[in-house]
């Protein structure tokens, strides 16, 4: 019984790891896709981020209704968590903006990557998640694989202001908290493809009003609409069209949804750590598909990124072996006092 208890652990913790993969190399190309549409069709930051998000939520819609899944009754049951998650996405995408337009995208990488650790903590304080040396050195790992990667070793990149600095630890903060929700959406039994459409759903009906201000108030930044026809941007042709689909199809949706999808497998502080192997993976494919070069501190912080993720992967396997040796243990105490009686 121990023995098939601890193999169906160790199955669902490999789709998990899997799942979590998966969710990494399809975020890697976000970053580039959303740097060729800004650069191509100069569209601004929070447009952008509130045209794709909709089209997410009209794409898994339209699938989740072709495959029959109920999405009334859960939005009836669960409307204030979804409003909160997708609040929550809405301010995580703006923080995550403003870091990158004040500091740098390499600041700002490193700064919301650092949500691996704040997750590690929050999953201990709020799911009671174990926090071994194992997890320790993975995050410890590829914390440093992202500073690296992210050439934040370079003074130039920290030029920070209070509102850059602020606002990269919040947006590292909120990942973390999109992290925990999604690990919370989990326990409740909500399907994840239904929580990713209300969780974009909501985040839409945020980021419309987040433009809006933004736009009035700071038009001379170029980051925000500043009226409702602006945010269906008449600037992009078919191909800026097609581009956009492919941002929020691909790397988006299914991005996001594996990552949520890995959340019903994995502790949310072990899926966030495996989801710091995405920006040695953009690094990689930008070169690849760029041209843009790499330093060998760089391709050593995506190495040490991807070590990180082996270092987790082994460090549960080895525990979920000692629990397998256990039970077995107990079971064989167990019948040899039956067999004395």
């Amino acid at each position: 019984m121990g023995a098939t208890v601890v193999g169906a652990a160790e199955s669902t913790a490999g789709k998990g790891y899997a799942t979590a993969v998966a969710s990494a190399v399809l975020l890697s190309f976000t970053g580039i896709l959303i740097k060729y549409i800004g650069d191509t069709y100069s569209l601004p930051p929070m447009v952008l981020a509130f045209s794709r998000n909709s089209i997410v939520c009209a794409v898994l819609l339209c699938a989740l209704l072709v495959k029959g899944v109920s999405v009334v009754e859960p939005l009836r049951r669960n409307w204030r968590f979804f409003v909160c998650y997708g609040g929550m996405l809405a301010v995580f995408n703006s923080m995550w903006t403003t870091t990158v337009i004040l500091n740098g995208a390499a600041v700002g990488t490193v700064l919301v990557y650092c949500s691996a650790a704040y997750t590690v903590v929050l999953g201990r304080i709020f799911f009671a998640e174990p926090l071994d040396g194992s997890k320790l050195l993975a995050v410890v790992m590829c914390v440093a694989g992202c500073v690296l990667v992210a050439d934040a070793l370079n003074a130039e990149t920290w030029r920070l202001n209070a509102l850059g600095a602020g606002a990269g630890i919040a947006s590292g903060l909120l990942y973390a908290g999109y992290s925990i929700m999604g690990r919370r959406a989990g326990t409740r039994g909500l399907q994840p493809w239904v929580t990713l459409l209300y969780t974009f759903g909501f985040a839409v009906v945020f980021l419309s009003l987040f433009n809006l201000i933004v736009g009035s108030l700071k038009p001379e930044l170029g980051l925000a609409a500043t009226s409702l026809t602006e945010m269906a941007p008449e600037r992009l042709q078919w191909g800026g069209w097609f581009a956009l689909f492919v941002l929020a199809a691909g790397p988006t949706l299914l991005g996001f949804g594996l990552y949520n999808v890995s959340l019903c497998y994995l502790p949310s502080s072990i899926a966030n750590i495996i989801l710091t192997m995405e920006p040695a993976l953009t690094a990689i494919v930008a070169y690849w598909w760029l041209g843009e070069t790499m330093t060998p501190a760089q391709w050593g912080g995506a190495v040490l990124i991807l070590l990180g993720v082996v270092v987790l992967r082994l460090g549960g396997m080895r525990k979920r072996r000692s629990a397998q040796k256990w039970s077995e243990a107990q079971q064989g105490g167990e019948a040899e006092q039956v067999s004395e009686s």
